[in-house]
């Protein structure tokens, strides 16, 4: 399954959720097959390969305890913000498990955006959606000023 599949399964399918929220064995496997590919890559831009399974598998976990509770609306990027906050929580933890990126010193949120675009390889609109930006436009410009920055770090 594509990132784009698995994207649209995800963000497109309500009743899914629904059943998978209420525990719903052969949802829950549906949809954590649909989310584990998007989180696991997610964390291993972010974190050595180890500990990025580790965390990938903690979100995963975390989704599924929470996901009754989930806000309303669009579903990745409940998930992906608890992607970022376990990521980020390991990197307090232990701050070397990050492998040495010029991305490491680009500020957070460009960080994440380049990751979506890039890595991920999120549409624009998927990843203003799951970035919880206003729009596409939105993603583009901050995508062009995030490039910037990292040009100007590889070249000094």
């Amino acid at each position: 399954m594509s990132i784009d599949e698995s994207a649209r399964l995800v963000r497109f399918d309500p009743a899914l959720i629904t059943a998978a929220s209420t525990g719903e064995r052969t949802a829950v496997d549906e949809l954590l097959a649909g989310l584990r590919p998007l989180v696991l890559r997610y964390c291993r831009a972010r974190l050595d390969r180890v500990v990025a399974d580790r965390c990938a598998q903690e979100t995963l976990l975390a989704v599924l305890a929470d996901l009754p509770r989930r806000p309303a609306g669009a579903l990745l990027p409940f998930v992906f913000g608890i992607a970022y906050g376990m990521v980020a929580e390991e990197l307090r933890r232990h701050p070397r498990v990050s492998p040495a990126d010029p991305l490491d010193r680009l500020p957070a949120d460009q960080r994440d955006l380049l990751t979506f675009r890039v890595v991920l390889g999120f549409s624009a609109e998927q990843t203003a959606e799951a970035l919880g930006l206003p729009n596409a436009a939105a993603v583009r410009v901050g995508q062009h000023r995030a490039l910037t920055a990292l040009r100007g770090l590889l070249s000094s």
